[in-house]
Order: structure tokens, then C-alpha cells, then sequence
């Protein structure tokens, strides 16, 4: 029985992709993995992969006066405006970020949303604090895309930056007997980032501090990337056989 998962213990395929160069077709990979293991075609899989610079706009967004104005924020800063079909509000990220869609196969999986939002962002926050950056779970004051289980970090003495920053953005989609938990892991380059969610959400009205918007490598000077999704493996490892590595 896995932590997330207690229908199964079967093994988890770890699926790295390059960009395709194509943020759309990025955004909309997640889904058609979804619905492939809906189907049994495919069994549970980590799909890892470094993105394009895109702005996911969430569906409340589309919604707002300001989303057409916000997309030209978004299109002048050089991210791609896209709507995700999952929860929440805008969210921005681009190479120096890493997004893990982990897709299960559930008989009433809508029935543990909440548990899934618990579990994996205490699993995250365990894989920052493995690079030395001190990440917690909870919301912070102002972030952009809020939620209860976001995954923020605190800085120290030797930080570059001051300020909390949130540091893990998660979103769910869930179908009949299988579910999609998409999240954000902002690693480096904040700076671009912060530029284009504060003109986004001001283009939308949507209240947001932009000093929330930061990076592991503001907290924690020389935290890569790479770095960060080894240690997100191993933290893995501890609750599930990855196989594909």
C-alpha cells in the first residue's frame, strides 16, 4: 500500500520528457497521460519535465474583465498564456522550474482529494529540506495561486532573499477510477517569474505580493535544479519502487 495510494503497491514509471517546444502540447501531455491510465493503457507514472515559459491561467481566471489584458502581460514578458484544466489561480514557470504530473489508477479517488493534497505537499516540503532549504507546508500571506497546502520557504541569516516565498504550486484533476496531481517547483530564476505573475495579476485584479514569488536558490544559495529533482526522487524512494530511471 502506497502513502498516497492504498489501492496500490504496484511500482511507479518515472517518465522524463524534454519540452517539446510547444507549451500547449506540454500543458495538454498531462491530460492525455491521465486518461491513458483511466483506460489501463498505462499504469502509475512520474512524468518529470523542465518547461517553456508559460502562464497557466486557472479556470476562475477566464472568468475575470482583466484575463485578456492579463494574457498580453503574460505574451510581452515571453511566457505562453494557456488555461489549465486543473484548480487554482495563475501560475508562471519556465527552465528553471520543475513540474511533476504523478498519475495514479483509484477506484473513488474523488473521495481523497484533501488526503492527496495533505500527503504529497509534506512529501515535497521533506525533498526541499534534503537540499538544506527550510520549506514547510502552509499558505503565506498574499501568494499568488493561494491554497492551504501550498509548500513555502523561510530564509536564514546567509539567505539572499528576506521574505517567505512559496515554493510548490499543486493542482488536481480527477476522473473516473484514476487522478492527475500536477505541481510546481520553482528552483531558480524568481526574477522573471515575479516580473510577469505581478503584471498578470494586477492586469486581472486580483490582489498578490509579489514578494511572495521567489525561488529555492533565493533561500538557499547553489540549489539547482538537478539537485533538487534528485532529492525529490529519493524522498520518492522511501514510500515507492520507481522503476524507468
Amino acid at each position: 500500500m502506497s502513502l498516497w495510494n492504498p489501492q496500490s503497491d504496484k511500482p511507479l514509471s518515472v517518465v522524463i520528457e524534454d519540452p517539446s517546444g510547444d507549451p500547449s502540447a506540454d500543458l495538454e501531455r498531462g491530460v492525455q497521460l491521465l486518461r491513458q491510465v483511466q483506460s489501463g493503457e498505462r499504469g502509475a507514472l512520474l512524468r518529470i519535465y523542465r518547461p517553456d515559459p508559460t502562464l497557466a491561467f486557472g479556470q476562475r481566471d477566464i472568468r475575470l474583465a482583466g484575463y485578456e489584458a492579463a494574457r498580453e502581460v503574460a505574451q510581452q514578458h515571453g511566457f505562453a498564456p494557456l488555461v489549465r484544466k486543473a484548480g487554482g489561480r495563475a501560475a508562471a514557470y519556465h527552465r528553471g522550474t520543475l513540474i511533476v504530473d504523478h498519475i495514479e489508477p483509484e477506484d473513488g479517488s474523488v473521495m481523497r482529494q484533501q488526503i492527496r493534497f495533505e500527503t504529497f505537499a509534506q512529501l515535497y516540503a521533506n525533498a526541499f529540506q534534503r537540499v538544506g532549504v527550510n520549506a514547510q507546508v502552509g499558505p503565506i500571506p498574499g501568494e499568488y495561486c493561494p491554497g492551504d497546502h501550498s509548500v513555502h520557504g523561510t530564509p536564514d541569516e546567509s539567505s539572499p532573499r528576506k521574505f517567505p516565498v512559496k515554493l510548490v504550486g499543486t493542482a488536481q484533476r480527477v476522473v473516473s477510477g484514476a487522478w492527475l496531481f500536477s505541481s510546481v517547483f520553482v528552483v531558480e530564476g524568481s526574477a522573471s517569474l515575479r516580473q510577469v505573475l505581478d503584471g498578470v495579476y494586477q492586469a486581472m485584479g486580483v490582489a498578490m505580493d509579489p514578494t511572495t514569488v521567489g525561488a529555492a536558490n533565493d533561500l538557499l544559495a547553489g540549489v539547482t535544479t538537478e539537485a533538487f529533482s534528485a532529492a525529490l526522487l529519493e524522498e520518492y524512494r522511501e514510500h515507492a519502487t520507481l522503476i524507468g530511471l
